[in-house]
């Protein structure tokens, strides 16, 4: 578990979709066939995980917002 993050909801799964648009992209997470957990993140935090689609990846879950993490 990262240090300092206190999201206690993690959906461990592989990305399937990355749409980088200006500043902002989306990351489509499959977790358990066929669920899906979509979230809208920086370029900066796609380009600084390195996500491409068919890499192992976690959504962190908490409150409303959802963090990605590898």
């Amino acid at each position: 578990r990262p240090g300092g993050l206190s999201a206690r909801n993690r959906f461990v799964g592989t990305v399937s979709h990355v749409e980088v648009d200006g500043l902002m992209a989306q990351v489509e997470i499959m977790v358990t066939e066929p669920t899906r957990v979509v979230a809208l993140v920086t370029r900066d935090a796609v380009e600084e995980l390195g996500l491409k689609p068919g890499m192992s990846a976690t959504a962190l879950v908490k409150s409303t917002s959802v963090m990605v993490e590898k």
